[in-house]
């Protein structure tokens, strides 16, 4: 099989090493030329997964007309807010039949739409069918070292969603199929937002029961969400649900939760994400997944707190007291 990446972060690079230690043809693309010079002549990629040897069937390739010719599989592994403009760049490339497998997590800010919205507004109607999204608790590095990963991939054709599972299956990467596209897609975006929260508390040495309770209350924020947009709330438990957020909230390898540990210290998001030097996509979803709920009338006190902490200057011990003290309820409402 013929595949292509598109996106040459951590991510892209970590699951273009797992198709080529299948023996698969792998072409990587990148706008940073540096990244693909790196993975072509040293099989390496030092900025985003030092010290990680890639194999040798995978290639790279600068020009992206170039890097989807033949492709069986395309893989969009770029962040968020470029899947838009990568996707209008591959539009003309990609072949009638080919699925598409956004790995992407994120709302877009410009729409509101999902990730799957995104690519169903580029690609024509016909390509439709073949969209689908990789979801769950991954890390990219883990998944480079081989150690064993679980996700879920959703597609709205049980056929597509079969044809990526068996693509990505390896012995160290398990994954289960959903029809359930927009239940996978809201979980993964909206526990980024949930992380950095979680990171808030963890930097205000909150302790145990504050994480347990942002996580569950999290869960039931992402899942007020994603049924208003039509998601099998029972997706929620799984993998793309639960599962990424216990991950992204509770390990020091996640991103978004090194961002809110920033903020207790008295950072600001941008020294943060400098620091990172990779995207923490729990920032933006904070903006979008706010407007999409305030659009379809679902409560989010998690989220609002965060957004208000990243755009409004709201100090973040404020926003712990604003969740605590709000008007009591029953749990299940």
């Amino acid at each position: 099989m013929r595949c292509t990446v598109l996106g040459a972060g951590s991510w892209g690079t970590a699951l273009a090493s797992l198709l080529a230690g299948k023996g698969f043809a792998v072409m990587a693309w990148d706008k940073d030329v540096a990244l693909l010079e790196d993975i072509s002549k040293n099989h390496r990629n030092e900025r985003y997964l030092p010290g990680v040897t890639l194999p040798a069937s995978l290639h790279a390739a600068q020009d992206v007309a170039k890097a989807l010719e033949g492709a069986e599989l395309v893989v969009l592994a770029v962040p968020s807010h470029a899947v838009r403009q990568v996707a209008i760049e591959a539009k003309r490339h990609v072949h009638a039949g080919t699925p598409l497998v956004c790995v992407a997590k994120g709302i877009e800010l410009e729409t509101l739409m999902t990730m799957s919205e995104v690519l169903e507004d580029v690609f024509p109607v016909p390509l439709h069918p073949y969209v689908a999204v990789l979801s769950g608790p991954s890390f990219a590095k883990e998944v480079a070292k081989g150690l064993p990963t679980a996700v879920t991939v959703a597609a709205r054709w049980e056929r597509i969603a079969k044809q990526v599972q068996d693509a990505f299956h390896t012995r160290t990467f398990r994954p289960y199929t959903s029809g359930d596209v927009v239940g996978a897609e809201i979980g993964g975006c909206v526990k980024n937002v949930v992380a950095i929260a979680a990171g808030i508390s963890d930097g205000f040495g909150f302790g145990a029961n504050s994480l347990a309770a942002l996580i569950t209350r999290g869960l039931a924020e992402i899942s007020r969400l994603a049924v208003r947009k039509g998601a099998n709330p029972l997706t929620l438990s799984g993998l793309s649900g639960l599962g990424d957020l216990v991950l992204t909230c509770s390990s020091d390898l996640s991103r978004n939760r090194t961002v809110g540990r920033g903020l207790a210290q008295g950072k600001t998001a941008e020294q943060i994400q400098q620091e990172l030097g990779q995207v923490a996509e729990g920032v933006r979803n904070a903006k979008s997944a706010r407007e999409l709920a305030r659009r379809l009338g679902v409560e989010m006190p998690i989220t609002e707190s965060v957004y208000r902490v990243l755009y409004e200057g709201l100090p973040p011990k404020d926003a712990v007291t604003a969740i605590m003290m709000r008007e009591t309820k029953p749990e299940m409402t």
